[in-house]
Parts: structure tokens; sequence; C-alpha cells
């Protein structure tokens, strides 16, 4: 090491570049970084490398994929138009909130002007995402009837708890109540690529779109199964407006959850609203939730579901870090679940 120069280890370095610890780790596993290893084996991160780690967070952030970074930083453009278009429908369509929020201030300064006594939920809608989706409902059994009201329907919804809390039926509920919604069970896993197929071959632009987000997928470190292959037709199929997906990381290995996960966030404005149950910490990694994201933790007491923030600290931040695995656990725990109710 160059004595001189201000060498970071793992959890430094990634507070620097506002990455998590695992991500710098994910780039490494793929080739992309190569930190140094200090005399006692510890990964140290200097001038260099933190620039390189620094070019890889901005063009993560851009939408690429993995395979599609190293390309760009060997110096091959080949998949930079696509990416970037999807980066500019998102921006697009946060200038086009950003401008009717500020029509919206404009109207209720006129109206305090006028001495008008303006709400609080009128002020509240100024935060309020757009076309927000709430319905409110009686849980089923093991609540027994009482009511829940969900918040607004972000793009990316986790569904947490431990084995037993009702998390399942939560999710089926979900899907009965919320308009045009689809429930995605773990039947998918049984003869699920053969029915997949028989869709796709069924229809072709069904089949175009799983091709291109498997593709994406792989280039991005996904395994290619016939799990995969299902949860993508489900995910992909025209018709409901939101799915729900009981397990989304079952049968599905490291490098694919987090090819899936990561899919899922760049994904472009307008696309629909997805629920996920899971216990994976590759899939609902708490240091990289975003703010179109939110989590719904089924708690082990039956007491009714909560949404909880992700940050230490905060309540029920402690109960679904205790609900989370690596998916090397969940694997030695395979076929260990809840009893789940016969589909209706």
């Amino acid at each position: 090491m160059n004595s001189s120069a201000r060498y970071l280890n793992a959890s430094e370095a990634a507070g620097r570049l506002g990455v998590s610890a695992k991500a710098l780790r994910l780039y490494e596993r793929h080739g992309l970084i190569a930190p140094i290893r200090s005399a006692a084996g510890w990964r140290a991160y200097g001038p260099d490398e933190m620039s390189r780690a620094g070019e890889i967070a901005a063009l993560r952030a851009l939408g690429f994929s993995l395979a599609q970074i190293a390309r760009v930083l060997d110096g091959d453009p080949s998949g930079l138009e696509p990416a970037l278009a999807v980066h500019q429908a998102i921006l697009e369509d946060r200038l086009r909130r950003l401008v009717r929020m500020i029509e919206t201030i404009g109207s209720l300064r006129d109206d305090l002007a006028r001495g008008k006594a303006l709400t609080a939920g009128e002020l509240a809608h100024l935060t309020a995402p757009e076309s927000v989706r709430t319905v409110a409902f009686d849980l089923p059994y093991p609540w027994d009837g009482e009511r829940f009201e969900l918040g607004p329907v972000r793009l990316l919804n986790y569904i947490i708890g431990p084995l037993g809390s009702g998390k399942t039926r939560l999710a089926q509920r979900l899907a009965e109540m919320l308009p045009d919604a689809i429930f995605l069970g773990l039947d998918r896993l049984v003869d699920g690529s053969a029915v997949a197929h028989a869709r796709m071959d069924a229809d072709p632009a069904l089949r175009s779109r799983v091709d291109r987000t498997l593709a994406w997928l792989v280039e991005d470190g996904a395994t290619v199964s016939d799990a995969l292959i299902a949860l993508i037709a489900g995910l992909e199929s025209d018709g409901p407006a939101i799915v729900v997906v009981d397990m989304i990381e079952q049968g599905l290995d490291q490098p694919t959850q987090e090819a899936m996960i990561a899919n899922l966030r760049r994904r472009s404005p307008g696309v629909r609203p997805i629920f996920m149950l899971t216990r994976s910490s590759a899939i609902l990694d708490l240091t990289v939730v975003g703010t179109d994201e939110a989590i719904i933790l089924c708690p082990a007491n039956h007491s009714p579901p909560t949404y909880v923030a992700p940050y230490p600290g905060t309540p029920g931040y402690e109960a679904v870090a205790t609900c989370l695995a690596s998916p090397e656990v969940r694997a030695r725990t395979e076929g260990v679940i809840a009893w789940r109710p016969p589909a209706a």
C-alpha cells in the first residue's frame, strides 16, 4: 500500500459511496473491482479503488446490469442507449410530478391570499404519491376480523413475518381486495415452467418480454431455472394491475435473487406495483430500501400488520431484521414453511 494515500475499510468505503458493503462485495464477485488486502487480510479501498467503485455505483444507479457496466468500463458502449432511455423516462416522470406539485403549491398560496383556510389533508396531499391506491378491509384468521388499512401502494412492497404469522393469508386477502390484482402462489413451482412456456407460445408479446427480462437477469449473474422462468412469466403477464407474489425467492439462488431485485428496482415509471412475500436478505436489503418501497410486518403475536420504516431504531425494525436470512441460511430450511391455506 502507498503509505501517503488514505485507505478505507469496507464499511467506510460503502458509507462514502452511498452504497452497502454488500454491494461492494457484489462488484468484487463480478470482477468489477479488486480491493487491496491488508496484511491481516482485510479489504482496503484506496483512491483508485474508490474512483472505480464510484463509477460502478453511478452506472448502477442509471440502471445498468453488472455485465453492461463491465463492458462500459472496458470501453464498449453497446447497451448504453436502452439503459439511458429508461433513466431518461424516470427523470422525465419526476420532472412532471415536480411541475404538478409546484402548480398545486401555487394554487394553495393563492387560496391563502384570498383568506381561505387550508386543511391538513390538503397539505398532506402535497407529499402523497400520485395515483395513491388505498384500501381498508377486515383481516382474515389469525386476526379474526380486525380492520387493516393499506397505506399508499408503492412500486415494491415487501410482506415479511416469522413462520405462522399470517403473512400468506394477508397477501391472499390483498390480492382479493385490491382492484385488478393477481396472486402468484407457490404452485408456480409445480410444472410452472411448462405452463409458462405454453402461455408464451400462445402469446409472442409475452415471450418477447420474458426473453428480454431473462437476458438482463442472466447478464447480471442470474441462473436460468424453471422457477425463474415461471416467476418472470407471472410478473410480465398482461392483465393484472398489481401482482402479489408468494415467497419471491423460492427456487432462486443468491445471484439470481440479487439480479431479480435489481431488475425490479430499475423498472420505468408507470409499471405495475408488486407485493412480495420474502424472508431473504438478498431480496429485502434493509440498507438500500428506496422511497418507492414499503415494508409490511406481520408480527409473531398476531397483532395487526404494520408498516415499518427501514431505519435502525424505528418501531418494528428489529423484528423485520430477525425475520431475514441469507439465501445460504434459507436453503438449509428449504421446505420448512408454515401451513398454507388451500387456494380458493
